[in-house]
């Protein structure tokens, strides 16, 4: 299998470099005794390409109605927003904002491409900002 994700990021880090991410995927939540749920998360790390939503992206987050701080982000694996079916919630990557910024957590919110081995997703600034 031909690894077209590894050829186009081989081009496009000659002007963007990939980044070291933490990448927290959705396993469900916890149930207090009190009936309070809290997300539960499985923790990764990999590289990512960060960019700017690109006009059809901006469309698309548009529609959904969407004001916020936002970018695309190419990965290895499949990543995702909600799923209610699931009863999963958002997968969430943490890194800064502008590069060698604090780091902060980002809530993946659409899916604008997914294959075999990576996906490219929209994701939206939180506000935790993240201490080491």
């Amino acid at each position: 299998m031909i690894n077209v994700r590894g050829i186009a990021n081989a081009s496009t880090q000659r002007v963007n470099d990939n980044q070291t991410i933490t990448l927290e995927r959705s396993a469900g939540y916890t149930t207090a005794p009190g009936g309070k749920r809290t997300p539960a998360y499985d923790t990764f790390s990999g590289p990512a390409q960060i960019q700017a939503l690109g006009p059809k992206d901006l469309q698309h987050v548009a529609n959904l109605n969407l004001q916020d701080v936002s970018r695309k982000v190419y990965l290895y694996g499949n990543w995702m927003g909600v799923v209610r079916a699931d009863a999963k919630g958002g997968d969430v990557l943490t890194f800064p904002q502008v590069p060698g910024g604090a780091l902060q957590k980002w809530k993946v919110v659409t899916v604008f491409e997914t294959w075999a081995t990576w996906c490219a997703v929209g994701v939206v600034l939180q506000n935790d900002v993240v201490t080491p």
